[in-house]
């Protein structure tokens, strides 16, 4: 694919608003993972809450799509001028090409476990509900697509935890085919009781702060975050220190409902994908992102398929012991690592984990380092199998 510029990108997460307490929290290693106190529940699990959602609505004339993931989306998208960037993106643009690309899994679920509390006599949903606006995944895209008062295509992919990684291929796509010149894409997925108690079911919460790739891994620590990126064609002349899309690649395991090929097989397959559309080989990358949720299964099948293709020389980690797995916005969340990686020359360490599991064939950092990056790929794999890896580079 011809290269495409991220002039601008943020997020928020438990560590902070903005990329300066995510660049603090990169550098060393301290995160925002609490004991789980989530909407009056109390669970044996850490969990990585932003705090402050529930303080306001949203303004009154978004009323419509108020509930806690677009809150949480608003509060991405005031972080660091994201809005103001945007807006000058659809001055130079068009309010029809700019498009709105955005990845969620869980979306408003929260809003309807709410509902659910206050049912009448015979069964029925307050009429206060509003499905549409505050429930349904396309809500996000909707909302953010109104508060820019924009015209064009907007859409949401909900692909469980690969979600906004493939918004990225999706809006290449877009871009390439000349049917917008820029465009909004992230992620954004907030916490609720639905996703806290279905991975308690499948016994994959861990009862401390997730450990990646440690040889005593016990499960992983749900989070929820905002993150967002600006994806545009390149200036003529781009800066040396811009951040740039150089590849996305896409499969399917076709393996499993929940569980990965236990060799990794998709993940491979979206790995060589992402390096074929960007020209490289294995070699010229300098930094994987790691999918890493701290499951056993996760972990194995994904450090398998990354040892083989790499054969252990390319320095990695997972930074999900800072965040949590914040699910639907992890691909753009750990996007946004790549980018700081990238713009600081960090590598960044693995959180929590203290002792790799030797069955695997990795360079895996234990704590964060100084070196070039001038190439890093992000992996971020979902359930049923649904793969995406990204490879971002430096301007020349």
């Amino acid at each position: 694919m011809t290269p495409l510029h991220l002039p601008h990108y943020t997020q928020v997460s438990c560590v902070g608003d903005g990329l300066a307490p995510f660049r603090q929290a990169l550098r060393t290693g301290i995160g925002g993972l609490a004991p789980c106190h989530f909407d009056g529940t109390a669970l044996p699990t850490w969990i990585g809450e932003v705090a402050g959602l529930d303080d306001a609505p949203l303004p009154a004339p978004f009323a419509d799509y108020d509930c806690r993931n677009n809150r949480l989306a608003l509060r991405g998208l005031q972080a660091d001028g994201f809005d103001a960037a945007v807006r000058d993106s659809i001055a130079r643009h068009g309010l029809r090409r700019v498009g709105v690309i955005l990845g969620t899994s869980t979306s408003g679920i929260l809003e309807t476990e709410i509902a659910f509390r206050h049912r009448d006599a015979s069964g029925a949903l307050p009429a206060s509900f509003n499905y549409h606006g505050a429930h349904s995944t396309y809500s996000l895209a909707a909302f953010v697509r109104a508060w820019f008062g924009l015209e064009g295509p907007a859409a949401v992919v909900s692909t469980a935890c690969s979600s906004s990684a493939k918004v990225f291929a999706a809006a290449a796509r877009m871009i390439h085919a000349g049917l917008i010149d820029a465009a909004v894409v992230g992620g954004v997925d907030s916490l609720c009781l639905t996703t806290l108690h279905g991975f308690a079911s499948l016994e994959l919460t861990a009862p401390e702060p997730c450990r990646p790739y440690d040889a005593a891994r016990q499960g992983i620590s749900v989070g929820e975050a905002a993150a967002f990126a600006l994806l545009e064609r390149p200036p003529a002349t781009p800066d040396a220190g811009a951040v740039l899309l150089l590849g996305c690649g896409e499969s399917s395991d076709a393996y499993h409902m929940s569980s990965p090929h236990p060799e990794g097989l998709g993940a491979r397959m979206a790995m060589e994908a992402a390096l074929a559309d960007a020209r490289l080989t294995p070699a010229a990358i300098d930094y994987i992102n790691l999918h890493g949720t701290a499951t056993l299964n996760n972990d194995a099948a994904e450090g398998c398929a990354v040892g083989a293709l790499f054969d252990g020389r390319v320095p990695c980690s997972s930074t999900k012991g800072l965040t949590g797995h914040t699910l639907g916005a992890a691909g753009a969340l750990e996007a946004v690592v790549c980018a700081l990686a990238l713009t600081d020359g960090l590598l960044p360490g693995s959180a929590n984990t203290r002792q790799l599991d030797p069955a695997l064939h990795l360079d895996y950092l234990l704590a964060s380092r100084d070196a070039p990056v001038k190439r890093a790929m992000n992996n971020s794999f979902g359930f049923g199998g649904s793969n995406c890896s990204l490879v971002f580079g430096r301007g020349a």
